[in-house]
């Protein structure tokens, strides 16, 4: 009787222990079947010329190889580069230098976060693409409007010059969600060291570079971080607006991917583009992570 009972129990606290996991059992089948299965896979493809319709013929390390020595992908890791560190600083900037105007007591304060704030919204949407596009287009209404002046406006999709630069300034446009985050840290930011620094005879610059700044890094840091993965991963933005060219000068990784994948229908290739992204992307999340020791700032337990 003794046994069944301590059977029972057993039983009984087996079941307790493992309702948790039940719960979270339809998680888990979606995280193997959508996340886990394709990345896995997708490495295993990377290493092979797997086509979409005719499978895989061999096994080959060529595709990583192409990379870095076939001019066309080349230039393409070259744009993403480029893309990303014109877009993420100056994108951090305006979010950080909006964020401290909206930080004081001004009238209709709440209105212009809401403003600056609605970009991000709509902006990874395929209709601010497209708004994008027809302002700026040859025939668009920028352009028009500078002719009904006399002046002659660049041809800002068309020109190699221009093309990329556009496509960041649209992501730049979208700073909302930083600046969002920039405010709440900055509205942390004890006023009592402004005052003290007021009556040292501090000015405002100096306030901001050496008491906000330093207050506020770990956010910088934040926003550094994730900004950067997003500016990576950019593909709506070329591939609406100018489908990566002209000349290839707005051929991002991901589009190249993409036009690989399902457009010549390269799976192997496109997944070795696909690796090389993502573990350039870990390289300098990394180099961020091993750098936020000489510049970021955090307060002990004590606040201090």
């Amino acid at each position: 009787m003794s046994e069944l009972t301590a059977a029972t129990k057993k039983k009984k606290k087996w079941n307790r222990g493992n309702i948790g996991l039940l719960f979270i059992l339809p998680w888990i089948i979606g995280f193997v079947l959508f996340k886990a299965y394709p990345f896995l896979s997708s490495l295993y493809y990377s290493f092979t010329d797997y086509n979409l319709f005719k499978g895989i013929t061999k096994f080959t390390l060529e595709n990583y190889v192409n990379v870095f020595k076939n001019p066309t992908e080349r230039s393409s890791l070259i744009v993403t580069f480029k893309y990303a560190f014109m877009t993420v600083p100056l994108k951090l900037v305006f979010a950080l230098f909006i964020a401290y105007i909206l930080n004081f007591r001004i009238k209709g304060v709440n209105f212009f976060r809401t403003a600056y704030y609605i970009p991000s919204i709509l902006g990874g949407s395929v209709a601010i693409a497209v708004l994008w596009k027809a302002l700026f287009n040859d025939d668009g209404l920028i352009r028009t409007a500078f002719a009904s002046i006399g002046i002659d406006a660049p041809h800002f999709f068309t020109n190699p010059n221009w093309a990329l630069f556009m496509i960041c300034l649209l992501r730049v446009w979208q700073f909302g969600s930083a600046m969002v985050i920039f405010l709440a840290a900055l509205k942390g930011v004890s006023q009592d060291l402004y005052e003290a620094a007021s009556i040292d005879g501090a000015g405002k610059w100096v306030q901001f570079f050496h008491i906000t700044v330093p207050l506020i890094t770990p956010v910088i840091f934040y926003n550094l971080v994730t900004q950067l993965v997003q500016a990576f991963q950019e593909f709506n933005g070329p591939y609406i607006i100018t489908k990566g060219g002209p000349l290839g000068s707005t051929t991002l990784m991901s589009l190249l991917v993409y036009n690989n994948a399902f457009q010549s229908y390269k799976m192997g290739k496109a997944c070795a583009e696909a690796w090389v992204l993502f573990l350039i992307l870990m390289v300098f999340t990394a180099i961020a992570f091993w750098s936020q020791k000489h510049w970021v700032y955090y307060a002990d337990e004590d606040g201090r």
